[in-house]
């Protein structure tokens, strides 16, 4: 028993002697588990790390995650270092995933670059822009002035020229704004 006790803890030592050295908590939890007898949880401080680490931003800056991993959070803990990458194409949120035969996958969300009034702003107000009525089989184009400044998908008031009232279109690209019919 004694041998037994003494290969699973050089057994441990090895590995934890092995890994880099972000990967070290997750290790001593799992070595301290065994050594106990009980089960191991990661703690959500080594979440926080990989999540860190992978946008290279701390937890509340931009393009860091929005706040720490929940502290009751009870999630095996891992045999390798935990795999991080985007989740989606906007890259505002990160999948952090962890191998192995009790493997999970948690999704922690980012702190996204305020865009700057600039920026957002495609359509200036007095803009010449190009109003587009799609509907199920045809379409009907018209010049147009803004009425308002607005990003791409935002609602504005636009004015045709044969028209003297305002009516609202959804602005698709830089000079063109789109009524869909239908």
């Amino acid at each position: 028993m004694t041998s037994k006790l003494s290969l699973q803890r050089l057994e441990v030592r090895l590995i934890m002697t092995a890994m880099v050295v972000t990967s070290l908590p997750l290790f001593a939890a799992l070595a301290s588990a065994r050594e106990s007898g009980t089960s191991a949880y990661i703690d959500p401080a080594a979440i926080d790390q990989a999540v860190a680490e992978f946008t290279g931003a701390p937890i509340g800056e931009v393009g860091g995650a929005r706040v720490a991993a929940d502290r009751r959070l009870r999630l095996a803990a891992c045999a390798g270092p935990l795999a991080t990458g985007w989740h989606g194409r906007a890259q505002s949120i990160v999948k952090v995933e962890c191998p192995g035969p009790q493997s999970w996958r948690i999704f922690i969300s980012t702190k996204p670059a305020k865009p700057s009034a600039e920026a957002a702003r495609i359509v200036v107000r007095g803009d010449p822009i190009t109003v587009l009525v799609r509907g199920r089989g045809f379409s009907v184009q018209q010049n147009a002035e803004a009425m308002e400044n607005g990003g791409i998908g935002d609602w504005i008031a636009v004015r045709t020229q044969d028209r003297g009232e305002a009516i609202r279109a959804r602005i698709e690209r830089p000079g063109l704004a789109v009524i869909p019919v239908g």
